[in-house]
């Protein structure tokens, strides 16, 4: 299989290695408009193989002839908000920066699936979904396995246990308005809710919700290593058709009674995609939580049509 990462910067690099380092495909393709910029990483990924005994071929490219025939694209390319920027501004940029990459992309592969790692995260799916005429499972959303694994983190470290035995649940947007649930959080099977007080589980939940913005005070950028990370999990998944169950941004069409947008739902990634959303049970308050999330995704995409509308 074929794997194309749109942008060489720090997350759609990582993806590129975490993928490589995998060893499960046997080309990825790391494209980006910065000349010399993609071919220097991937050569530099391409002479570790190696040494991480890898036969993953890495091509660095400006030109989206090289994607061609892909299988999978994840789209990293998009301008982070500098100081001055409103979220109008950072909306309207991001949003032609994905339709133009995916109209790029998608007249060589018009049987691809596409991971959009792009913020803000559940517009800018929205906007590759729109703009590719994709089926809504062959688009998604990376933000669910990132926020999950930062839950499961901050879960192990109060605990003192390996990250391995911790799972989680998490739903919603991209941002303050994700839906950590500590109910369906576990310690090899052990609810959390039994080995921690309110007081800190509450406090986990928020340090998640705002995880993200706590690298960025910490070293003035976004994360990449998780976030690379998480996307090439995604992959995984869909490379080896392992119906795995994770967090993604998927298009809802009346599931949780939630329409036409995209936001961060448990799901079975496969060979196909999104092959199913999970619906799990959601007590009223979990469900209004998940309801004002979708809010403020569907704010996010009127704030862009409107944005545009302007402009044009």
């Amino acid at each position: 299989m074929k794997v194309t990462v749109i942008g060489a910067g720090n997350v759609g690099a990582t993806v590129a290695e975490c993928v490589a380092r995998k060893d499960m495909v046997k080309e990825v393709v790391l494209v980006d408009i910065v000349e010399g910029l993609p071919q220097g990483k991937a050569l530099d990924m391409q002479e570790a193989a190696p040494i991480h005994g890898y036969d993953t071929r890495i091509i660095g490219t400006n030109d989206y002839k090289d994607t061609e025939g892909s299988d999978i694209c994840v789209i990293t390319a998009g301008s982070p908000r500098k100081p001055g920027m409103s979220r109008d501004d950072l909306l309207a940029i991001n949003a032609k920066i994905v339709r133009s990459v995916t109209e790029q992309f998608v007249k060589g592969s018009p049987n691809a699936i596409i991971i959009v790692v792009s913020n803000p995260l559940d517009v800018m799916t929205y906007v590759a979904y729109k703009t590719s005429g994709f089926p809504s499972h062959r688009v998604m959303g990376m933000a669910g396995v990132l926020d999950t694994a930062r839950f499961r983190t901050f879960i192990a470290l109060e605990l003192g246990v390996s990250v391995r035995d911790v799972q989680a649940l998490l739903m919603g947007g991209h941002g303050d308005s994700m839906v950590p649930l500590p109910r369906y959080a576990t310690v090899s099977g052990i609810p959390i809710t039994q080995l921690l007080s309110r007081e800190k589980i509450d406090a986990i939940v928020e340090r998640t919700k705002f995880g993200g913005g706590e690298i960025v005070k910490l070293m003035g950028t976004s994360a990449w290593y998780a976030p690379g990370a998480a996307a090439a999990e995604m992959v995984e998944a869909i490379v080896k058709d392992s119906k795995r169950i994770l967090p993604c941004a998927a298009y809802v069409n009346g599931q949780y009674g939630l329409k036409d947008l995209f936001i961060g739902v448990p799901v079975r990634l496969g060979r196909k995609g999104v092959e199913e959303i999970i619906e799990v049970e959601l007590n009223e308050e979990e469900r209004k939580l998940l309801e004002a999330s979708a809010e403020h995704v569907r704010k996010g995409i009127q704030d862009l049509e409107r944005v545009e509308t302007n402009a044009g």
